[in-house]
């Protein structure tokens, strides 16, 4: 047995923030322990860096708009508590070792009572998926460390009871997330991603534990469990950098797929350094030795890649001469390498010449061929898995910085001295340790989120002024309808007529703001509305009259109150409708002199149109002849479309924040949130039409320059 003390890793404890309880546990198991909850905070952190990239693609594919306010709302609330998360996690799991065998840590989870709900029930079958496919495949070794912590702590433990226990693991993570404000498709996803990056590599955590019990001596008789098939093992390794450089030229994916491209490289082959390779003597370098000509190389790029005289090619190329001048064999690049190098040639031209990039952007990417080839020279999986961090940070940059303006007086703004940072750290830095990128990609990551997240606040801000807008428009364009249906081609008094365009139109457009046309408040400011006009037309029975009077000069005052009237003229208004309720009885004697002067009545001959502070800034147009395809293009634009304008003098790349479909008006705003642009439908087709505005293409860069270079290579090959 071992000894027992009390050891807290120091780690555990920073991240707690110092309320680490020291329970009396034996050494080993603090090991185990120990050991476990790295990889678990490991798996924990590819969950978190790969949730914003799931919940975007899901958002992305919505119908709905709510749907997608879901999904982009939680990908704000779970980046804002992804610390508090992980911190929760670890606390439950250090906690549940502490007190493991004397307690059930499945009893929230495992209890019918309490599956009160539909929703509960389905997140409790989806756990009990998740548990029954972790158990199918490595239920053998979970069985024996379960076996092992028994001997170790010298009394029965329930399988319930393991901390490590896949159940378990799940309980810890919905314990740790019971804060996080989102829906049950929310929740239901962010656990396919806990089983994806956390319970699939459990093969490891349960042979590393039983290994270390195994060699302390703790039921080491016990056959070692079957090991996980080579495949298996590969679509569940770890995403993080430790993993990545254990993963180098052993991705067996991405070696097949740049084994099927060789066809389509062959014509490429001798254009690079030609006077060397076309020496049947010359003997090859090896990949490393070209990964430090390429490193040497890598130091020397210039700060701007409108350098024609750095070419990479012909520097290899010298290189290549003054290596077979000193070691007195002429030597040559591998076939393979060379092959390498043409694809990882070409991708970068692309990326050159990819006018969806603003200018400076793809300077900037430009100087990362480099150490993009000795990366791809490395690690083959740069081709075939999406998550790549050399390949996300590609993507990432471009991503950010799409909405890229031209900054006046020649200043850069924080992002584009962050991506020359990086740069610059990958090209002073990068040799051969790719975990470089993971590292430059978290911090990347990091800061773009805080950035985006105070431009969504933005964005958000213009789109709700955009929406109070448009329904603003829509309240005046209801109110105007019910003037002009009651008084338009119809002789009334003057002072009635002021009264309701001017005042009484703003009761009616605050009611209908504040309750909508359905509601009660808006029907009863129609129906004051129609008493007071009815209460003026003559001939009137007075004691009907008097009925009508009291309730309508209280709906009067009280809506004319809502709206501060200045008070004498609502005073002057009143005494006035008194002279019009007299002359309105039949019996009451018409009034003379400077009454009947005050009381003139007028044709409204025209429609009322009510004053509004701002028109729209684009009038409704008809779609010409050959503009349907533009139409169509323009009603397929999703949120967060980037277009460039190109009728001024400097472009300007601005995005679809808002689509007011009640006034057809499409709101764009630069990359800070700020609303520069306006158009509606017809509009914004005819200017794509003319080539006024062009719709960007802000797909992932890397995808979108590989599938490009592969369609070139296909059509020179005829295929």
């Amino acid at each position: 047995m071992q000894k027992e003390g009390k050891v807290v890793p120091l780690a555990a404890a920073i991240d707690r923030g110092g309320h680490v309880a020291l329970p009396c546990l034996p050494v080993l198991l603090l090991q185990v322990r120990d050991k476990a909850a790295l990889q678990l905070r490991q798996g924990l952190q590819d969950l978190f860096d790969n949730a914003d990239d799931t919940l975007f693609e899901m958002a992305d594919k919505a119908f709905d708009r709510g749907d997608q306010h879901l999904y982009f709302e939680a990908m704000r609330d779970l980046r804002l508590k992804r610390k508090s998360i992980e911190r929760g996690f670890l606390d439950t799991f250090y906690d549940a070792f502490s007190r493991m065998g004397q307690i059930d840590l499945l009893a929230r989870l495992g209890e019918p009572g309490d599956l009160r709900s539909q929703a509960q029930a389905e997140r409790a079958a989806a756990i009990e998926g998740m548990v029954a496919r972790v158990l199918s495949r490595d239920g053998i070794a979970l069985q024996q460390l379960g076996l092992r912590l028994q001997a170790l702590l010298d009394r029965p433990l329930h399988e319930q009871h393991n901390p490590l226990g896949p159940a378990a693991l799940c309980g810890f993570f919905l314990d740790a997330g019971r804060n996080l404000g989102v829906g049950l498709r929310v929740k239901l996803v962010l656990l396919k991603l806990f089983e994806r990056y956390v319970l699939r590599d459990a093969d490891v955590l349960y042979g590393e534990a039983n290994q270390l019990l195994a060699a302390a001596g703790v039921l080491s008789e016990l056959p070692p469990a079957p090991r996980r098939r080579a495949e298996d093992r590969r679509m569940g390794a770890r995403r993080g950098a430790a993993k990545l450089a254990q993963e180098v030229g052993a991705d067996a994916a991405g070696q097949a797929f740049l084994a099927s491209l060789q066809p389509l490289l062959v014509p490429l082959r001798g254009q690079f350094a030609p006077r060397l390779q076309t020496v049947a003597a010359a003997q090859p370098i090896s990949t490393g030795d070209l990964l430090r000509l390429l490193s040497h190389l890598q130091h020397y790029v210039p700060a701007t890649h409108d350098d024609e005289d750095f070419e990479l090619g012909q520097q290899l190329e010298q290189l290549l001469l003054r290596v077979s001048v000193r070691s007195g064999t002429r030597r040559r690049i591998e076939v393979a390498d060379e092959d390498m190098i043409n694809l990882v040639g070409l991708l970068f031209g692309y990326i050159r010449s990819d006018d969806n990039l603003p200018a400076s952007l793809r300077a900037l990417i430009a100087r990362l061929h480099i150490p993009l080839l000795k990366v791809a020279l490395l690690d083959k999986g740069l081709f075939s898995r999406a998550s790549h961090p050399a390949r996300r940070l590609l993507n990432e940059i471009a991503a950010a910085a799409i909405g890229w303006e031209r900054a006046g007086d020649g200043l850069r703004d924080s992002l584009h001295l962050r991506v020359e940072r990086t740069i610059q750290r990958l090209l002073n830095d990068f040799s051969e340790d790719t975990s470089l990128f993971a590292e430059l990609l978290e911090d990347f990551l990091a800061f773009h989120q805080d950035e985006r997240r105070r431009n969504e606040l933005l964005e958000q801000r213009t789109r709700d002024a955009e929406e109070g807008r448009a329904r603003a428009q829509q309240a005046r364009q209801q109110v105007q309808q019910a003037l002009n249906q009651r008084l338009r081609g119809r002789v009334w008094p003057q002072v009635v007529v002021q009264m309701l365009v001017q005042s009484w139109s703003q009761v009616m457009l605050l009611a209908w703001l504040k309750q909508g046309e359905a509601s009660q408040a808006w029907r009863d400011t129609l129906q004051t509305m129609d008493t007071l006009l009815a209460s003026i037309t003559p001939p009137h029975e007075a004691q009907a009259l008097l009925q009508q009077v009291p309730g309508l000069l209280k709906a009067l005052r009280g809506g004319l109150a809502n709206v501060a009237l200045d008070s004498a003229a609502t005073r002057e208004f009143f005494l006035q409708l008194e002279q019009l309720h007299l002359r309105a009885c039949a019996a009451t004697a018409v009034p003379s002199g400077a009454e009947a002067q005050r009381l003139n009545e007028v044709l409204v001959a025209e429609d009322i149109v009510l004053a509004i502070a701002e028109e729209p800034a684009c009038a409704p147009l008809p779609v010409a002849h050959g503009h349907a395809a533009a139409l169509h293009q323009v009603q397929r634009l999703r949120i967060g479309t980037w277009v460039e304008v190109l009728d001024e003098d400097e472009p300007l790349r601005c995005k679809l924040v808002a689509r007011i479909d009640s006034s057809d008006r499409l709101v764009f705003a630069n990359r800070t949130g700020m609303k520069v642009r306006e158009w509606s439908g017809a509009s914004l087709a005819q200017a794509l039409y003319r080539g006024e505005v062009r719709v960007l293409d802000d797909g992932l860069l890397f995808e979108r320059a590989l599938d490009a270079v592969l369609e070139a290579l296909r059509q020179q090959r005829g295929l």
